[in-house]
């Protein structure tokens, strides 16, 4: 798992950013939309690719490399090596489930955003990462996220007076914005969440 150069790393990005269009125009065909239906949603999309380093810990009980979240975005594009430490809590009870790390595959979690736009009918995974007591370890997420200006809301097309709207309409921006304030500063209150936009 080798940090690549300037252009690789650019072309890296463009080739993930192809995938992860990809993957929404599937959802969309999933829930019985036309394969665009979510694409100009991020025709300025704010996306970017992060580089992770997780040095390893003598105690790794005592840390986190990353608390439980969930993504903010659309969909995330995960690459890792092989040391492992990614865990998804389970929905049914909550317990921490290691995710098997795989060099030769990429990682695909759902964001918020297509939590939202789906009515809940796709669900964004809390999940988090633990450090390893001896090796570090390397990921390389890819945040797809949309237009700063979008209002995320439930989509139309899925709202009916049997499946009412699960969401309150909010500016991705202003949401974005407001959660990247609240999570560097660690300030001593609950950062934003989606929950906060339940109706």
């Amino acid at each position: 798992f080798i940090v690549c150069g300037r252009e690789i790393c650019q072309e890296y990005a463009r080739e993930v950013e192809k995938l992860a269009f990809r993957l929404l125009e599937l959802i969309s065909i999933s829930l019985g939309l036309p394969g665009d239906r979510l694409a100009g949603f991020f025709n300025d999309q704010t996306s970017f690719v992060r580089f992770n380093h997780y040095p390893p810990c003598p105690n790794p009980d005592l840390a986190l490399g990353v608390g439980r979240h969930k993504d903010a975005g659309a969909i995330t594009v995960l690459a890792q090596d092989s040391v492992g430490g990614l865990q998804v809590s389970r929905r049914s009870d909550g317990q921490w489930i290691p995710v098997t790390p795989n060099p030769d595959a990429l990682i695909i979690n759902i964001g918020n955003c297509i939590q939202v736009w789906t009515n809940d009918k796709y669900w964004s995974a809390e999940h988090r990462v633990v450090v390893n007591s001896s090796k570090e370890r390397f990921s390389i997420p890819f945040f797809f996220f949309p237009s700063h200006e979008v209002n995320i809301e439930p989509l139309e097309e899925l709202i009916s007076e049997e499946n009412p709207p699960c969401y309150k309409k909010y500016n991705w921006g202003k949401f974005f914005v407001s959660r990247n304030r609240s999570d560097y500063k660690k300030l001593e209150v609950e950062n934003i969440q989606i929950d906060h936009f339940k109706a």
